[in-house]
């Protein structure tokens, strides 16, 4: 067990924490060099496409070190966006040590240090390695500074490399095994280990990535979760390098996959302590805190018949994916569908994707809301509510109270105003302003709902894309909220409603119903839209109607025959208007949520 390390790879997005896994596997022998590819890490089509790591990814390679002593480097390729931290969590409560890359031309950015403190948290040896000093606008110096003084944490062993030239990878192997501690547990005592991830396997079923921390564990071996008490046999085990490799058993220290013919993706969660059948530990390991979703919509598919279909679907991403919260929904303008939970925008875009293309399944999302707590007016009763079709009305209730995060923007010193210029207009409460060299941490309270909009992309805009972004739900505090209501033809159209400051609120629904018209399609009747708060109307707009010109074919005679045509055709148009059907694009929705408020 000596010779085992457990690690995982931390960073910003786009840091090259893939890059710098290909050449761990490649320089061990991982991988021939015909089975390597680009981001080899990276297996869903979406991941290569966006160039992003979605799902965290385990892989077990050997090492042979300079004095000849032969090592097992576990070491799992996390995700870098913010939307994607609990991947990391998770991956953290494997380790014994991180690997914290760091552009070289980008310094610390704000994730990197949410995950790092994380890693602290959990008492991780940390083991920064700056990459991309091979570009001739590499800062060294300036980044050891700044991992220093922001970060707060040693830069005496760090490691330079460039991934893409193989540069300082030896001398990184060689500080994985020296600084990295190796794991700590007992062979002989009863088998502890904890789940780490799951997911669905169309010919095996359920496969389960686990860390063994006490004991060992055999193929036919019982095996009993200590949670539900269920028991499974073990069919098949074994490691990834990345392909999968199949094993007789796995020992105390050891990061690998187990096959126990689980058909139902909700027997067993993410988090779980597995022990032996026969003898039994019933000590639940601590296990790493689950996130809760800070962004809601609904799901419903455009074709009705697919319910089941997306049901299942839903389901299985679950099971790939823990974050992800659906229940059953029912909407008066979509119909049956589901109520969704994500941990921020591009988190919802990528399961959007994934339903669309692994499951065929063409789905309609409804404008993304935060959760809101509302006192009623009766008993001072407090309820929580994401679904604002079941929001009650204003008489109701006495105060609604939205969701602030704290968000830590680390920025180059010159974007400074326009970013707090931009905070303040977002409703934002400053909490702190720290100098460090280049750098500026900018500390804000900010209202979840404002954060989730535009604001990243804004963000990214005024500080040409240097500055960074982290954020956390800290409560609820009491604001003057109003419910904005969207009619398109005089029918109140749910999935469109939206909830703002007062004080904005006819400048934000002008904003909407303008921004509504530019994507529905003309129509041969003239289509009102309206904005309401309760059932008083504060802005509308409409679409003007597509003319047919009836008189084409009339080149003469008697004027009560164009009257009449006209009159046939204003009756028409009348029936039209009250029994016409409005399409509404897929953009319409979210057009709602990318208002500048």
């Amino acid at each position: 067990m000596k010779y085992i390390r457990n690690f995982s790879i931390i960073a910003h997005i786009d840091h090259g924490k893939s890059t710098v896994s290909d050449r761990l596997i490649q320089a061990c022998g991982g991988l021939s060099v015909r089975e390597m590819s680009e981001q080899v890490l990276d297996t869903m089509e979406l991941e290569r496409e966006r160039g992003i790591t979605i799902k965290a990814q385990s892989v077990a390679i050997n090492y042979t070190s300079k004095k000849g002593k032969n090592f097992c480097l576990n070491f799992i390729d996390t995700p870098g966006h913010v939307n994607f931290a609990y991947e990391v969590s998770r991956s953290l409560s494997a380790c014994e040590g991180a690997l914290l890359i760091i552009d070289s031309t980008q310094s610390v950015q704000a994730q990197t240090v949410a995950n790092c403190h994380s890693a602290l948290r959990m008492k991780l040896s940390i083991l920064p390695v700056l990459n991309k000093i091979d570009l001739p606008n590499s800062q060294p110096d300036r980044v050891c500074r700044d991992i220093e003084n922001i970060i707060g944490i040693s830069t005496k062993n760090i490691v330079c490399c460039s991934a893409k030239t193989g540069q300082g990878i030896p001398e990184l192997l060689e500080k994985i095994i020296t600084v990295i501690p190796a794991p700590i547990g007992i062979e002989d005592n009863p088998l502890q280990a904890l789940v780490i991830d799951s997911w669905f396997d169309k010919y095996f079923g359920v496969v389960l990535l686990i860390r063994i921390k006490n004991g060992f564990i055999m193929v036919k071996d019982k095996i009993l979760v200590i949670r539900t008490k269920k028991i499974y046999k073990v069919d098949q085990l074994g490691v990834f390098t990345p392909k999968r490799i199949f094993k007789k058993s796995l020992f105390c220290g050891e990061v690998g996959w187990i096959i126990c013919g689980i058909k139902n993706i909700s027997s067993i969660q993410v988090g779980e302590t597995i022990t032996s059948f026969k003898n039994p530990s019933f000590k639940m390991l601590s296990s790493f805190k689950k996130i809760k979703p800070k962004i809601y919509a609904g799901i419903f598919p455009i074709k009705n018949h697919q319910y089941n279909q997306l049901k299942q679907a839903l389901n299985k991403l679950q099971l790939n994916d823990s974050s992800l919260f659906y229940e059953f929904d029912n909407s008066q303008a979509l119909g049956f569908g589901f109520r969704c939970g994500f941990l921020g925008m591009l988190h919802m875009e990528i399961i959007q994707s994934r339903l669309e293309r692994e499951y065929n399944i063409e789905v309609i999302l409804t404008a993304p809301t935060v959760i809101y707590e509302i006192i009623l007016k009766k008993n001072k009763k407090k309820i929580y509510l994401d679904n604002l079709e079941k929001f009650p009305k204003k008489n109701l209730i006495q105060e609604i109270r939205e969701p602030i995060a704290l968000c830590n923007i680390l920025t180059p010193t010159k974007y400074i105003g326009e970013i707090i210029n931009l905070c303040i207009k977002k409703r934002g409460i400053q909490i702190n302003l720290v100098y460090h060299d280049k750098t500026t941490v900018i500390q804000y309270e900010i209202p979840l709902s404002e954060v989730i909009s535009n604001f990243f992309d804004q963000l990214k805009s005024i500080s040409s894309g240097y500055a960074s972004l982290e954020y956390n739900f800290i409560g609820f505090k009491k604001s003057d909220l109003v419910k904005i209501d969207i009619l398109i033809n005089s029918t109140k159209i749910i999935a469109l409603s939206s909830i703002c400051h007062k004080k904005n609120s006819i400048f934000i629904a002008k904003k909407i119903i303008e921004k509504i018209k530019t994507i529905i399609p003309r129509h041969q009747f003239n289509v009102p839209i309206q904005a309401a708060i309760e059932n008083n109307i504060i802005s509308r707009t409409t679409i003007q109607q597509l003319r047919k010109n009836v008189l084409s074919k009339c080149y003469g005679g008697d004027i009560s025959r164009k009257k009449k045509l006209l009159q046939k055709q204003k009756k028409g148009k009348k029936r039209m208007k009250t029994f016409g059907n409005i399409n509404l694009p897929q953009e319409i929705f979210f057009s709602v949520l990318k208002i500048d408020q």
